[in-house]
């Protein structure tokens, strides 16, 4: 374990990248940035999630990284990407490249996951420390979120299988991998955005804005 996690999180900062990772990582910073006050059908959300080996960014760590896109309201399970971090795959070079890869297929987009303390804080730390990255995307918290755009089902914090069962959405049996959790959580935020339309919340500015008040409010409620 702490082999693994001293081969993903570097002590001093990234050592020398790649060529062709710095130009990925060129190309991503010099990429324009998407307009948050579009409406949701003219905007791609990815959706994303994290394997790891516990809860904690700053002692556990990082096995894999999941995502799809969401576009037009619209989930597009062919634009999906999965990154392992495994300690059997554990090559310098190709992580830095899947890494710089993840962030070109991110383009900016506002991001959604369920606990964005958990899953952006291990990408907060791998991006910073492998890739020099100051990584601090807009996200969109459904664990927060949901319960103040469906208070007729909960208005509670709940485990994401209670919100797959009350929607009717089919969680399989036992552990899933990432890739499955993110088509769920995908198929929930397809749900989210017709709810949020209706309540004016109709841009993604409006949504993270939103979804920054119902963490806020919650957790010091």
């Amino acid at each position: 374990m702490r082999s693994l996690k001293k081969f993903l999180f570097r002590d001093s900062g990234p050592a020398a990248l790649a060529d062709d990772v710095r130009a990925a990582l060129d190309a991503w910073r010099a990429a324009p940035e998407p307009r948050f006050d579009d409406l949701h059908f003219h905007t791609r959300y990815v959706v994303v999630d994290i394997v790891s080996t516990g809860f904690d960014p700053g002692s556990d760590a990082l096995l894999g990284i999941a995502a799809c896109s969401v576009e037009r309201g619209v989930l597009h399970p062919d634009g999906a990407l999965f990154i392992d971090l495994r300690p059997e795959n554990a090559d310098p070079a190709a992580v830095d490249r899947q890494l710089a890869a993840f962030l070109l297929f991110l383009a900016k987009a506002p991001l959604v996951t369920y606990h964005v303390s958990y899953v952006g804080g291990f990408l907060k730390r791998v991006f910073r420390e492998r890739l020099g990255i100051d990584f601090e995307p807009a996200w969109i918290d459904l664990a927060w979120l949901l319960p103040s755009m469906f208070e007729e089902r909960s208005h509670q914090l709940m485990p994401l299988d209670q919100w797959l069962e009350l929607f009717g959405l089919d969680g399989g049996e036992g552990r899933r991998d990432a890739m499955a959790n993110t088509l769920l959580l995908a198929r929930i935020f397809q749900m989210l955005l017709v709810r949020a339309v209706g309540k004016q919340i109709d841009t993604a500015a409006r949504l993270v804005e939103e979804s920054r008040a119902s963490t806020f409010l919650r957790r010091t409620h």
